[in-house]
């Protein structure tokens, strides 16, 4: 059984993430995770500053169920099953050693699976003390009144044939990045629950939500929902659109698996991160995906830890499925979140009303029609409308002009270059130097002026409302002045 379980599908990191979990449980504020590279002989070490065990605690936290998944627990335990300890470590291990001291009375136990497997007449051997040679790695407890210390030895899941010290070392910053994300709530701010150090460096949180950033353009209030297993808290996240942002400030925050990938929601049992991303299964007539155009949505729903059942979480803490009673609502709040995100990715963070929120005049409209969309050229738009009422003669010419471009629009071409670049091409000026923009905007704003017959303050207005030029306030505001 052991070894079938072994195949629960744990990562390093979420098997480490389980382990700092009975810490949170223990009330430790600091984890300290130490990796040992000695090839085959390597081991990883996690250290906390909790309340330790007694000789009995150890036992049952080393047995394997020593929990009832329906027992009522305390309201910040983050266990459930009484899997975690075991199934993580034997994901990754096939010697699992636990250490604790608590009132000055240390204990130790230990699972071997290689002992189990050479003796299988035995029945359950859980050894007392560390294996031989092992005694040094267990010396950081010694002088501490309280903590545990878990040892994993064996490391049969992790150094494999051909693998070397850079591969432990890149494991060590994917484990690194895991953890930053999924304490991050608790890792966050000048009065954080905990801190956690890895090979005696302290994480830093990662904050899916780029909270406080100045370019975030939208945020919604928290909203609550009571159920009969307590509240469920959602607030809602649009990200600022790259443009936005630095080269620095895009990567850092695009999260361990990339932009794409990081959309969704992000569940949260107390403030320890179960799901990071996805849409949970969520749609109107099938499930959504993960889409380019929806990349800057983050959602945080917060559940007790009583929604456990109902909600499905697994073993690994990995999975969650909203129930069938709050899949109406969530959806409502997914597709709010999601259209605000598709218009700052579509429109590269613009356009924004303009002053006294009126609507910004754009150049293409979109159609819709049952036989799909069509994108036309919008004739009121300044530049085109000027145009059209100067052509004369030439309106007819002008007119299939138009045309023309509106039924040669490279859409399939666009949505595979965006698809393939992860990024929308680049529109409104962006890149081009002042003197392109300001030779554009003289002609529509002298046009205004000369043929509207506007003044300058008003032809300066009606270009602050007209796309793309509302982008270029300061260009804007030199128009008809002394340049």
């Amino acid at each position: 059984m052991i070894e079938a379980l072994r195949g629960l599908g744990y990562s390093t990191a979420t098997a480490l993430a389980d382990i700092i979990d009975n810490s949170i449980s223990a009330e430790a504020a600091a984890v300290h995770i130490d990796f040992i590279w000695d090839g085959r002989n390597s081991r990883i070490a996690v250290l906390d500053n909790g309340r330790g065990m007694s000789d009995a605690e150890l036992e049952g936290a080393m047995r394997l169920g020593d929990k009832n998944p329906l027992t009522t627990r305390d309201a910040h335990d983050l266990g459930r099953f009484g899997l975690g300890l075991k199934t993580a470590s034997f994901s990754q291990c096939r010697r699992l050693t636990v250490a604790s001291v608590k009132d000055n009375a240390q204990s130790c136990l230990r699972w071997d699976l290689d002992e189990l497997a050479a003796n299988p007449g035995n029945e359950w051997l859980l050894f007392e003390g560390p294996a031989d040679g092992s005694l040094p790695f267990l010396a950081s407890l010694d002088g501490k009144t309280a903590g545990t210390l878990v040892l994993w030895e064996t490391l049969d899941r992790i150094v494999t044939t051909g693998y070397t010290a850079d591969d432990f070392n890149d494991l060590i910053d994917n484990v690194e990045v895991h953890l930053a994300m999924v304490f991050h709530r608790l890792l966050q701010g000048p009065h954080a629950r905990l801190k956690l150090l890895l090979n005696g460096r302290p994480v830093v949180p990662w904050d899916p939500f780029m909270s406080g950033h100045p370019a975030k353009p939208w945020t919604s209030p928290v909203t609550n929902h009571q159920t009969d297993y307590g509240v469920v808290s959602v607030q809602c996240h649009v990200l600022p659109h790259r443009d936005k942002l630095t080269n620095a400030e895009f990567e850092e925050n695009a999260g361990p698996a990339g932009w794409t990938a990081q959309q969704g929601f992000y569940v949260y049992r107390n403030e320890r991160l179960l799901v990071a991303g996805g849409w949970l299964g969520l749609g109107n007539s099938r499930a959504w995906n993960r889409e380019e155009a929806h990349r800057l949505a983050r959602i945080r729903l917060d559940i007790p830890n009583t929604a456990d059942a109902d909600w499905k979480i697994d073993v690994r803490k990995s999975t969650a499925r909203p129930p069938v009673s709050l899949r109406f609502w969530l959806t409502l709040l997914a597709e709010n979140t999601r259209d605000r995100a598709r218009r700052v990715f579509a429109y590269r963070g613009s356009p924004a009303p303009a002053a006294g929120n009126q609507p910004i005049g754009q150049a293409w409209r979109v159609e819709r029609l049952k036989s799909g969309l069509r994108y036309r050229i919008d004739e009121s738009h300044p530049s085109v409308a000027a145009v059209m009422e100067s052509a004369g003669a030439l309106q007819p010419l002008v007119k299939s002009m138009l045309r023309v471009i509106e039924e040669t629009v490279p859409v399939q071409r666009i949505w595979l270059d965006t698809a393939e670049n992860k990024e929308t091409p680049r529109t409104g000026f962006e890149g081009e130097p002042s003197a392109a923009v300001i030779e554009v905007s003289s002609v529509l704003f002298n046009d205004l002026v000369e043929r509207k017959g506007l003044s300058v303050e008003e032809a300066r207005k009606s270009m602050l409302r007209t796309e793309p030029f509302q982008k270029y306030p300061t260009l804007v505001a030199k128009l008809g002045g002394n340049q």
